[in-house]
């Protein structure tokens, strides 16, 4: 395919407990995650994807299970597996009706995606899904190597921050991101000092990078 524009290749990676009262959490650090990376468009269905198959490990492997969200960007699509140590029990495609209470998540899966499988190895399963994303997108990522780096640690910052429920997203990854970078430049501060460095002379060095490159 023509991927003029596509998402250069982007993971991420979240360990967690399979268990229902963390699905919230999940799906918001993977909100912020996909708007860090310019992919607002498709987070909401990432984030029902991600709602059931926690909810398929839940209810076949038990709550509680160990398990991993791994997300990638890459070639034009997006990529969701959620990983568990169980690898028979999997996932099944079943059509129910509109007043069944259980059975649909897979069929929501199938409905939102544009393929979706299992990868088996020793011990362990992968249950995957792929959306192909938009062409022509603005990929805010694209002013160069500084941008990608600090996605990169802001990334890393957010599992230290209290995710707040905030109703409208791009104000959620605003709010989220800033207090994540913030962090991080506290964070480089205290280092430096503990080294014997002038915070003050490297904060006014790295402004003047900025300064000169923004320009």
């Amino acid at each position: 395919m023509d991927c003029t524009g596509c998402v250069p290749s982007r993971m991420w990676e979240r360990r967690f407990q399979a268990e229902a009262e963390g699905v919230a959490g999940l799906r918001r650090l993977l909100q912020l995650q996909l708007e860090l990376w310019g992919l607002e468009a498709v987070s909401e269905s990432a984030q029902l994807c991600v709602t059931e198959l926690v909810a398929n490990v839940i209810k076949h492997v038990g709550s509680g299970t160990p398990a991993t969200l791994a997300v990638r960007a890459s070639d034009g699509r997006l990529r969701i597996e959620v990983h568990d140590p169980d690898p028979r029990a999997l996932p099944v495609l079943i059509e129910a009706s509109s007043d069944a209470e259980g059975g649909r998540g897979m069929a929501l899966v199938d409905a939102v995606t544009d393929r979706w499988g299992v990868d088996l190895t020793t011990g362990r399963k992968a249950t995957w899904c792929e959306f192909a994303l938009p062409t022509g997108q603005v990929d805010p990522l694209a002013a160069g190597p500084r941008m990608t780096r600090a996605v990169n640690v802001i990334g890393l910052y957010v599992d230290a921050v209290n995710v707040p429920a905030v109703s409208q997203p791009s104000r959620l990854g605003a709010l989220v991101a800033e207090e994540a970078a913030i962090n991080v430049i506290a964070d480089l501060l205290h280092w430096l000092d503990a080294q014997g460095r002038d915070p003050d002379e490297v904060l006014e060095r790295a402004q003047a990078h900025f300064e000169a490159e923004a320009h």
